[in-house]
């Protein structure tokens, strides 16, 4: 630094050459520091910044998306945004987006009104930089453009993915999960565990019913089906299984949901009906939603690190947004696989002898 600041005038907005004289840089340098910051060496773009810090000198976003015609902003595609489970994982993108200057739109792809018609504009109109698609039930048509001059902006997939894409998602093990909460019921001595699945069509309801058989089957019980009981992730699917448990001539001990906000209508409607949890069943979900730790009784599922599922996400569409780096090498485009953790809560305990 030179103290060139002292030649800007007290009144006068700093100018991007302001900050290249103060650098001891070209003005077509900083520009690649502010807009593709990969492009640039380490010690240059350290200069580059301290030196934005030092004139005060504020990015026109407005004119530079216009110039690289550019929106300015992500969108994240989310199913049913009345779900609680989203809610961190909007969180952490934002995070992340608000830090690069970027503005976050959601869209819920559920709506019906003109739904598939609003997210190809995304796609194809130049509406959107980059996008998050938390939805995986999305028919693979809809990422094909319309026309084959058309680009599509880079696209994440987080949490859930339409099979068949090979774009880079943001994930976890759900098999393995599953599996970890129905060993914990089996470690406690339940022998007859059920479980309340999600949508028959949607990838994780598969994977997460497939680790229920597997800890099932490597203890040497039976996964019987009539014990595998519908649901949608939602809480009224959660109270509409209830009835079903309640109807069985031989009801499972315990019970695994597929989702938290399932497991709290489940517990909920059993308690109405005099049912303990976890005296007379215990429960685990899946998630570890706001609502989990604080609902009565306290809820044991498996903990999703859904910021972090949000902030991978985001730094990762950057990256590719973003492009090749100063020696022509493409972002780094697979996918992630993040940890998940059992929380053991109050809604499991051994099982009831009477009920044995």
């Amino acid at each position: 630094m030179d103290g060139s600041l002292n030649k800007i005038g007290p009144k006068t907005n700093p100018r991007i050459s302001d900050v290249a004289r103060v650098a001891g840089v070209s003005t077509a340098t900083v520009s690649r520091v502010l807009s593709n910051p990969s492009m640039v060496s380490a010690k240059t773009r350290d200069h580059v910044l301290a030196a934005v810090t030092e004139t005060g000198y504020r990015i026109n976003l407005a004119a530079r998306n216009l110039r690289r015609r550019q929106s300015g902003g992500i969108v994240v595609l989310v199913p049913h945004l009345s779900n609680p489970f989203f809610s961190q994982i909007l969180s952490g993108i934002a995070r992340v987006a608000s830090e690069a200057g970027l503005n976050v739109l959601v869209a819920d792809t559920r709506e019906p009104e003109g739904a598939d018609r609003q997210i190809a504009d995304y796609l194809f109109n130049n509406r959107a930089d980059g996008l998050i698609v938390l939805d995986g039930n999305l028919p693979e048509s809809m990422f094909q453009p319309p026309h084959n001059d058309r680009d599509m902006p880079p696209v994440i997939f987080a949490c859930e993915w339409v099979e068949g894409h090979d774009e880079p998602a943001v994930t976890i093990d759900n098999r393995h999960g599953a599996a970890l909460a129905v060993e914990h019921l089996i470690a406690l001595g339940h022998r007859r565990i059920g479980h309340i699945m999600g949508p028959r069509d949607n990838i994780l309801t598969r994977q997460r019913a497939d680790g229920v058989r597997d800890a099932l089957s490597a203890a040497g019980l039976e996964a019987d089906q009539r014990w595998f009981l519908d649901g949608d992730f939602t809480l009224a699917s959660g109270i509409a299984a209830a009835p079903h448990w309640l109807a069985l001539d031989e009801r499972p001990t315990a019970v695994f949901c597929s989702s938290d906000a399932m497991a709290c209508g489940f517990m909920s409607e059993l308690n109405r009906h005099g049912v303990q949890v976890p005296g007379d069943v215990s429960v685990v979900g899946f998630d570890d939603i706001e609502i989990a730790a604080h609902f009565i009784p306290a809820l044991t599922t498996i903990r999703q690190p859904r910021g972090a599922i949000g902030e991978v996400a985001a730094g990762m569409l950057l990256d590719l947004m973003r492009g090749p780096d100063k020696d022509g090498k493409p972002a780094e485009g697979g996918s992630r696989t993040l940890p998940i953790e059992l929380i053991v809560r109050n809604s499991t305990a051994a099982p009831n002898p009477s009920r044995t």
